[in-house]
């Protein structure tokens, strides 16, 4: 086992992001027809009739403000979906990599302690997905400089989850 692990948003933040995301604006919960949609507050994909919202997340500026890094124009924010209201967050034993389609792109992007983009790359999630993540991050923590990676959709830009360096 290796130490990376797929970070969903914190408790505390979801629960200030269920109030006013991080654009600013009210949450507006509504109830999902379809499903499929990655859920980041516990990293599996939304079932047909739960009760979700669409906020804007800045999972950079929510690491810089507990880090005191500072990271300038490379805070941005974008569109993620959550429970409206408090879930159980991630099963035990579930998936280590969430939205882990084969064939899927995914960019992996590497952050330094200052919360600047220090690098990256492309991940097409091959057959063995697990293997897959787990040899971009070590490539990504090769690099001392890197203290986070950032896992996103190259289709729309979306935040998937965080790794942070492992401890120890």
């Amino acid at each position: 086992m290796t130490g990376y692990e797929a970070r969903p948003i914190e408790p505390a933040v979801l629960k200030e992001l269920r109030d006013t995301d991080d654009a600013g604006r009210p949450c507006v919960p509504y109830t999902e027809r379809e499903g499929g949609s990655p859920l980041r507050c516990c990293l599996r994909g939304v079932e047909p009739g739960e009760r979700i919202a669409l906020v804007s997340y800045a999972p950079l500026r929510r690491w810089a403000a507990a880090t005191w890094a500072r990271p300038g124009a490379y805070d941005e924010q974008g569109p993620v979906y959550i429970h409206a209201e408090e879930c159980e967050g991630p099963a035990a034993g579930g998936n280590r990599y969430p939205f882990a389609r084969v064939g899927a792109l995914r960019t992996v992007r590497r952050y330094n302690a200052d919360g600047h983009i220090v690098g990256g790359r492309l991940l097409e999630i091959p057959a063995d997905p697990s293997r897959g993540f787990d040899e971009a991050f070590a490539e990504a923590f090769a690099d001392p400089e890197v203290a986070l990676v950032h896992v996103r959709a190259v289709e729309y830009g979306c935040f998937h989850f965080e790794v942070r360096r492992p401890q120890g």
